[in-house]
């Protein structure tokens, strides 16, 4: 199979069966959805929407959060991963917004990268989600899906190179909410572990199923 038809059968399918995925992060305005992202690196998205509406409460804006201390706020996200430098990071880019962005989030890459703890997914996730920008934030599921099915190749070892693969075949209006069909997809079918291809609607796609029944099929002849 061509790769573009591969894109296309993906696209065709997730368009017919999910056509408005969205981000399982709980956020109420891009301020909130900024420090939710913060949060979920090596995290999931279900602690993060635990320990957040206290968090909000607390800091319900920029100001909020750039007047407090490391210490206070490491008391609200004790329980993610990584609480120290997050807490070190929330602070600061709580300060770096209220000092040269007005208290508002901004909303390119490059301006987003510049805040602390924020590196290139989560500035793709801002930017697609909130000012629905054609960018592409590969995590861990996109990484490892994009692979299995073949969207990209293996040889494609850094996410940056894997999204450089999907955004040359993915139409770009389509690219925001193609970031969520392949996260949603690893999440829930695409397992890293133990992959549900008996569940999954994409095996006649995937170079990984069609491996793997290659091998079982040598072995029970």
């Amino acid at each position: 199979m061509l790769k573009k038809d591969r894109f296309q059968q993906l696209i065709d399918y997730f368009t017919t069966h999910f056509p408005e995925p969205e981000t399982e992060l709980h956020y109420r305005n891009p301020y909130e959805l900024l420090i939710a992202v913060i949060l979920s690196a090596q995290c999931t998205d279900k602690r993060v929407n635990q320990i957040t509406p206290a968090l909000f409460e607390r800091f319900p804006d920029p100001q909020a959060l750039a007047a407090s201390t490391a210490e206070e706020v490491f008391g609200y996200i004790r329980s993610v991963s990584y609480p120290n430098n997050k807490s070190k990071h929330l602070v600061g880019t709580g300060r770096m917004l209220v000092e040269e962005y007005n208290a508002e989030v901004p909303g390119t890459v490059e301006e987003l990268q510049r805040l602390p703890g924020v590196g290139r997914k989560t500035a793709n996730v801002i930017t697609s989600v909130v000012f629905n920008q054609p960018t592409m934030a590969v995590d861990t599921h996109v990484f490892r899906v994009s692979h299995r099915i073949g969207l990209a190749p293996m040889t494609a070892t850094t996410p940056l190179a894997v999204e450089k693969h999907l955004m040359a075949y993915i139409p770009k209006a389509l690219v925001p909410k193609a970031h969520h069909w392949l996260i949603l997809h690893g999440r829930y079918v695409c397992l890293a572990r133990s992959p549900r291809c008996a569940e999954c609607a994409l095996t006649h796609l995937c170079k990984y199923f069609e491996k793997n029944n290659r091998v079982i099929k040598t072995r029970n002849k």
